[in-house]
């Protein structure tokens, strides 16, 4: 006669942990840092380990043993977000010199609006860490002024007769025209994903904008500035 036996129930926490325990090291690392990724963009950088290692499931212990501690953690959030998310291809868009200029800017920033618009994490984890006094706000924006202000400004320079960023540093008036320019765009990540307000229909029509307003701007300020050390050279000449 064939017995039956009731099988044994396993609750969903149970079976949960004993996925995590089947994990491999590499599966492992992963699983802590996209939990951190989802943490830190919800709840920012202030919050004790305690509740880290909570929400992520694992010991304090075992956090440690992947990452030796919180800062190592976050300089891995920074490469994975900021570094990770970064298309290396828009560096050649930018000094690709069969574009014309106004069209590449309009091309390049507008795929990086998109990143504004679609990417929960990358907005709030900037924002935050700059709140927190974290490090990745100051490297991301390290980044992105070797990667896209002193590109943009050379190009533009090249574009209005001005001397290469290698020749002559931007100037202060140089940098606030791209601060402003990035400033407005992120403003848009922000009223989406820290105000939950309305943003553009048109999105890629209010980005087309302000990219015009920059080169209007840059070529207003270099055509100036040229001009004005023309007339120096011919005084003293």
């Amino acid at each position: 006669m064939t017995v039956l036996t009731k099988a044994k129930f396993v609750s969903p926490r149970e079976k949960a942990v004993k996925k995590r325990l089947r994990l491999n090291p590499v599966d492992r690392e992963r699983q802590i840092l996209n939990g951190a990724i989802a943490y830190f963009a919800e709840r920012g950088f202030d919050g004790p380990t305690r509740e880290l290692t909570s929400r992520l499931g694992v010991s304090k212990g075992l956090l440690y043993r992947y990452f030796p501690g919180k800062e190592a953690l976050i300089d891995r959030v920074y490469e994975e977000v900021f570094l990770g998310r970064w298309d290396a291809d828009w560096d050649s868009l930018l000094a690709d010199r069969s574009i014309k200029l106004r069209d590449r800017l309009q091309l390049f920033y507008g795929k990086y609006a998109e990143t504004m618009l679609h990417d929960y994490e990358w907005v709030r984890i900037y924002l935050l860490s700059g709140l927190a006094g974290a490090s990745i706000n100051n490297r991301f924006s390290t980044f992105v002024t070797e990667h896209i202000y002193k590109p943009v400004l050379n190009e533009l320079r090249y574009e209005f007769d001005a001397p290469a960023i290698t020749r002559l540093p931007a100037s202060e008036g140089e940098m606030e025209l791209m601060w402003g320019l990035h400033g407005a765009i992120f403003y848009i990540g922000i009223r989406k994903w820290i105000y939950h307000a309305e943003v553009p229909k048109d999105a890629p029509g209010a980005v087309y904008l302000l990219v015009d307003g920059l080169y209007s701007n840059a070529c207003k300020m270099m055509t100036a500035e040229r001009n004005a050390k023309t007339r120096v050279v011919r005084r003293k000449s």
